[in-house]
């Protein structure tokens, strides 16, 4: 049977700011921003949270369903590192407020950005078992980033948003190749969240982890698909992105080792095969656990080669876990993905200034974990809130009581 990612949307925030401009206002060093490989990044927002982020990446894929076909939905999943309560997922709100029916399993998933592609598992062998009743199942990966110092290298690749797709047995935008896969994983404490307003790790210990990684996942990979070729099995590529500059070296290391090409060709294939996945990533930054899906998007609507097409995508979670799996792109994935507008609506973000930023950055302590009682107000950012929300219908977070989350719509 056939199973896969049957839609996909990207919620890229509503607001962001020229990492260049960062780079300037930080007093970063310049020839730095070249290798980062990022022009822009999303910045969260006060009344935005991990639940408003994965309601605005489903909806329009909700809205576009029948009845039948909403009711057919009977597990939703998120993956985060950025979770909002201890025990209660934050799929019990995102189901509620996108008014699915209550024959569902909610629950989460959390291993740093490897979490989307474990959710995306449990949701494939799902519909596989329950084949008979053709089920649907809805995966939203979504994360907020918790900003490091300033004058901090990482501040400009982080991003904040979500992807939220459905799985089942109409894989319009990726059929996944079932069983072909490499996964490798162990202990390192390369970058964790100990807190839930601390980001912080050793970022020259996860990109070696990283690399690693992706040699042990393809090689795991190769002996499982027989004459699985790093070039020739893959019309495309994508990868986890932290960052551009850390997947152009990724690939670079991935076709010394697995293809013998010279620096030349490698740089070709860089941008025939990978350059497509990086579109958004470089506009919107790392989003975590759904960082591996907004680049699959980005394939998708920016890859001038024919379809269908053979996709290798590697996923990786700091901490660490990860895996090397393929997909089939298909005669429609490139209609279906178009009606999402994403690129349209990542131009549409407001522009952040600097003074704007940084006063969003000093505002995020306002929401603490475990608040118990919190009104939100947006008067502070009211032009903002009125160039990227005022009657967009989109989620926000209004207030906090006995620490239930209210959420209306904008």
């Amino acid at each position: 049977m056939r199973v896969g990612i049957e839609r996909m949307n990207v919620y890229g925030g509503a607001a962001a700011i020229g990492v260049r401009d960062l780079f300037v206002a930080r007093g970063l060093n310049l020839q730095r921003f070249d290798n980062l490989m990022m022009r822009e990044k999303s910045v969260g927002l006060p009344w935005e949270d991990p639940v408003t982020h994965a309601v605005n990446a489903a909806r329009p894929l909700i809205d576009r369903l029948s009845e039948a076909e909403k009711a057919r939905i009977e597990m939703v999943v998120t993956a985060s590192e950025s979770g909002i309560d201890f025990g209660k997922s934050i799929s019990t709100y995102v189901h509620h407020h996108l008014q699915l029916s209550r024959r569902c399993k909610l629950f989460e998933v959390k291993q740093a950005c490897y979490g989307g592609t474990a959710a995306l598992g449990i949701a494939v062998n799902h519909v596989i078992a329950h084949a008979a009743y053709d089920p649907k199942v809805l995966v939203i990966a979504t994360d907020v980033a918790r900003s490091a110092d300033k004058l901090h290298y990482a501040e400009p690749s982080q991003g904040s948003g979500a992807v939220a797709f459905l799985v089942g047995t109409s894989p319009e935008v990726l059929e996944i190749d079932v069983g072909a896969t490499g996964f490798h994983g162990y202990e390192v404490m390369d970058t964790c969240r100990p807190a839930y307003d601390i980001e912080t790790g050793n970022p020259d210990l996860s990109l070696f982890s990283y690399l690693d990684c992706l040699e042990r996942c393809f090689e795991a990979y190769a002996d499982r698909v027989e004459g699985a070729d790093v070039v020739k099995t893959f019309e495309a590529l994508a990868f986890h992105t932290p960052f551009g500059g850390m997947v152009k070296g990724a690939h670079r290391k991935l076709l010394r080792k697995f293809a013998g090409l010279d620096s030349g060709a490698i740089e070709r294939d860089f941008a025939a095969r990978v350059g497509p996945s990086l579109e958004y990533c470089v506009r919107v930054g790392n989003l975590y656990s759904a960082s591996l899906y907004l680049a699959l998007s980005s394939l998708v609507d920016n890859v001038r080669s024919a379809l269908p097409m053979r996709v290798g995508l590697f996923s990786y979670g700091s901490g660490c876990s990860s895996e090397f799996f393929s997909g089939l792109l298909g005669p429609a994935s490139r209609r279906v993905m178009a009606e999402m507008n994403i690129g349209a609506r990542l131009d549409r973000r407001c522009r952040l200034s600097m003074e704007e930023y940084d006063a969003l950055l000093d505002s995020a302590g306002s929401f603490p974990f475990g608040a118990k009682d919190l009104e939100v107000g947006v008067s502070r950012f009211g032009r903002i809130y009125e160039e990227g929300f005022a009657g967009e219908k989109r989620l926000v977070l209004r207030r906090i009581r006995d620490y239930h989350r209210e959420y209306e719509w904008s």
